[in-house]
């Protein structure tokens, strides 16, 4: 509360479109708040929560298979080499309105130099959706229900097909999914982390497009990232959104905690 409500980085001069955050554990919510600014969301407020999407994607996966396949790995970690065009970015962002899963993942194609390294693209979720999951026939509203009902969140929604960066959800509900997490009640649970590679320029060179910073040794999981840089990371497990959506839980995994902002354009992710 403290921090939210006299530090500079969180001040409405920084972030004049203000945010929502909370705290809490598996039991619970242990602490909220608001800094009110020009749109900023209610708890129970469905807004887009941009890559987000990514850790509610690969949780799917897991739950709905019930285990972590060796085939599915690359696809969740972003090393299968599948990604969308660079001269096809906005796919990256949305697929077109009236697409299916199948119709938006034909634009993916395999980058032979990026296979078994981290490549940052909706690419990977796409392709895995559409031909692995076989939700290829699915249009947002059959995409909506499928998801729902798998991750028990009942006001999700996709607006459009782009399983890493088209979901809609309230704050609530994602901090529901998260203490699901932390109580072991997710196949996720026990797999947060698994299956990390490195993420960033500083530790591996060659066919690499990340968000991290280069200088930083960021790390990525099935779906999310791993804060495991040695000098400024504390292990923590997260999937932020590039219009300031940012859940994690702690490396314990005794904690999560939330801040749901609508920043007005993406600011990476």
């Amino acid at each position: 509360t403290q921090t939210a409500n006299t530090n500079p980085a969180c001040s409405l001069t920084a972030l004049p479109e203000g945010f929502y955050w909370e705290i809490g554990d598996r039991d619970g919510l242990r602490a909220s708040g608001s800094v009110v600014g020009s749109r900023t969301p209610a708890a129970t407020e469905v807004i887009a929560i941009a890559s987000a999407s990514k850790w509610l994607y690969s949780t799917y996966v897991l739950q709905k298979v019930g285990s972590v396949r060796t085939s599915d790995i690359p696809f969740l970690n972003f090393t299968s080499g599948t990604v969308f065009p660079v001269a096809m970015g906005m796919k990256e962002l949305t697929c077109a309105a009236g697409e299916t899963v199948a119709e938006c993942a034909s634009s993916a194609v395999e980058r032979p130099s990026a296979v078994g390294k981290f490549f940052y693209s909706a690419g990977h979720f796409q392709k895995h959706a559409a031909t692995v999951m076989n939700l290829g026939s699915m249009s947002a509203a059959a995409l909506t229900t499928e998801l729902s009902s798998v991750l028990g969140m009942a006001d999700l929604r996709y607006l459009q097909v782009n399983l890493a960066g088209g979901a809609n959800v309230s704050a609530s509900t994602y901090a529901a999914f998260l203490r699901r997490m932390l109580g072991g009640g997710l196949v996720m649970s026990s797999n947060l982390g698994a299956n990390k590679v490195c993420a960033s320029e500083a530790c591996v060179a060659g066919a690499v497009a990340s968000p991290a910073p280069p200088t930083e040794g960021w790390t990525y999981a099935l779906g999310h990232w791993v804060e495991d840089d040695p000098m400024v990371g504390d292990h923590a497990f997260s999937s932020a959104g590039a219009l300031g959506f940012y859940p994690w839980v702690d490396q314990t995994k005794t904690w999560y905690g939330i801040i749901a902002r609508r920043a007005p354009s993406a600011g990476g992710d």
